[in-house]
């Protein structure tokens, strides 16, 4: 019952860093998900695999993770760099190269 403790990506769907500063802790699947006989939905019997934990900080994940004496992997992945750019940007003398398909 391995738990892995990561911040979750931005949704692709979205501009802004909203739901990007929390820390959440996930059990990893015990066993493979199959598909249902009599729907064919995939299906799972292990119960834990609906668990999902949010922590404002990765010490506070972490902490949590051994008071309990849970398992974990910490997957920490490096801050991206935020590029700001306009509209205007596309038309700048600055170019490279040609905007124009």
């Amino acid at each position: 019952m391995l738990a892995k403790i990561y911040r979750p990506a931005k949704n692709a769907m979205q501009s802004g860093n909203a739901h990007t500063h929390t820390w959440r802790l996930e059990f990893e699947p015990r066993w493979a998900n199959r598909p249902e006989d009599l729907m064919g939905w995939s299906s799972s019997q292990d119960p834990n695999a609906q668990v999902r934990m949010a922590f404002d900080t990765k010490e506070a994940a972490i902490e949590f993770a051994r008071a309990h004496g849970i398992p974990h992997q910490v997957v920490d992945t490096p801050e991206q760099k935020r590029v700001i750019k306009s509209y205007s940007d596309n038309f700048a003398f600055r170019r490279r190269e040609p905007w124009s398909h």
